[in-house]
C-alpha cells in the first residue's frame, strides 16, 4: 500500500498530565527546568507507540516568548535541553528522526501580533540556525497567516535541511487559515517547503483543508488537536492551556478513524498535535498496519 510517516502527538499536553502542576504561558518550556528527563519519557512513550518521528519540545522557544519569563535569558540553554531529550530517546529507541519544531512568534492562533516581516525572519533565523545542525528536517507549525508562513520559510532557507509546513486553520472552517484568509492563499509561498500540512485545527477541519494543500504537489498531511474550540480566554495576553477543554468524543479509536480519512485522500504524514496521546499513536499505528500500510 502506501508508506506513511506516523508522527508523535501533543508534548505540551502530556506533560500536563505527567508533571500535574500549574501550566504558565511557557508551560512545556519551563518544564525542563523543573523535571528534567520528562520531556525524554514522552518521546520514548511516542516512540514505543509506533511513531518514527520525536518532534523537539523548542516550539515556544523564542526570545520574544521567554521576555519576562522565569527563563529569560536561557534561550540557548533551552534549547539544549530540549534537543539532549530528543535526542536520548532515539538513542534509547534504536531509531527514528528529530523534526526541529518552531512555533509563532509571540503567541498561537493570534496571527494579529505577528511582527514586521524583518523582525520575524531575524527572529525565526536565529532559532533555524539553532535547531538545524542537529534535527533531521524543520517543522514550521501552527502557521496562522500568509504572512507568517512567508516569513518563517525565508527565515528556514538559511539552511540545507529540508522544511516541513504546517499550517493552522479555522476550526469551524477548514478552507481559511486562523487569519481569516483563504487556505488556497498561502499555496504559491508554501510551494518554498518539502512538505505541507495542517496542524493544531479540529479533526474535521483538517479534513476540509487537506484536498486544497494537495493539489501543491508536494507530500502533504495533518496532525489535529483534540480540544474544544479555542476559547476567547486561549485568546488573551499570556494564556495559558487550562483555558482550552479536551473534547470527550475524540478517544483513540474516534482520533484514528479521522486520520484513516486523511490517508484516503492521499496524507502520507500523520499524527497528532495537544490532547494526542502515546494510546492515540498507538491506534493510529495498528490501524495504519491492519490497512496495509508501511510505517516509515
Amino acid at each position: 500500500m502506501t508508506q506513511i510517516t506516523l508522527l508523535d502527538g501533543g508534548m505540551g499536553q502530556e506533560l500536563i498530565h505527567r508533571a500535574g502542576d500549574r501550566p504558565t504561558p511557557l508551560w512545556s518550556t519551563q518544564v525542563m527546568m523543573d523535571h528534567p528527563g520528562m520531556v525524554q519519557g514522552v518521546h520514548a512513550d511516542f516512540f514505543a507507540a509506533g511513531a518514527t518521528i520525536a518532534t523537539t519540545n523548542t516550539y515556544a522557544i523564542h526570545r520574544d516568548r521567554l521576555e519576562d519569563a522565569e527563563v529569560a535569558g536561557q534561550f540557548e540553554r533551552l534549547h539544549a535541553a530540549a534537543l539532549a531529550e530528543a535526542k536520548a530517546a532515539q538513542a534509547a529507541h534504536g531509531s527514528g528522526r528529530i523534526a526541529g519544531a518552531i512555533g509563532p512568534l509571540r503567541a498561537s492562533y493570534r496571527p494579529d501580533l505577528h511582527p514586521a516581516s524583518d523582525v520575524a525572519v531575524a527572529l525565526f533565523g536565529e532559532v533555524v540556525q539553532t535547531l538545524a545542525p542537529r534535527c533531521d528536517f524543520l517543522i514550521l507549525e501552527t502557521v496562522a497567516s500568509v504572512a507568517h508562513a512567508r516569513d518563517g520559510l525565508k527565515a528556514a532557507g538559511t539552511t540545507d535541511r529540508p522544511v516541513w509546513l504546517s499550517l493552522t486553520v479555522s476550526d469551524t472552517d477548514g478552507t481559511r487559515l486562523r487569519s481569516g484568509e483563504p487556505l488556497a492563499e498561502v499555496l504559491d509561498i508554501a510551494r518554498g517547503a518539502d512538505a505541507v500540512l495542517i496542524n493544531c485545527s479540529a479533526p474535521e477541519a483538517v479534513t476540509q483543508g487537506l484536498p486544497i494543500i494537495a493539489d501543491l504537489g508536494l507530500p502533504f498531511g495533518g496532525y489535529a488537536n483534540a480540544f474544544e474550540l479555542i476559547t476567547e480566554d486561549f485568546l488573551k495576553e499570556k494564556p495559558t492551556v487550562d483555558a482550552l477543554k479536551a473534547r470527550r468524543d475524540m478517544g483513540p479509536r474516534a482520533y484514528a478513524g479521522y486520520v484513516m480519512e486523511w490517508v484516503g485522500l492521499g496524507a502520507t504524514i500523520v499524527g497528532g498535535c495537544c490532547e494526542v496521546s502515546p494510546d492515540h499513536i498507538a491506534e493510529i499505528a495498528r490501524r495504519l498496519q491492519a490497512a496495509g500500510h508501511t510505517i516509515i
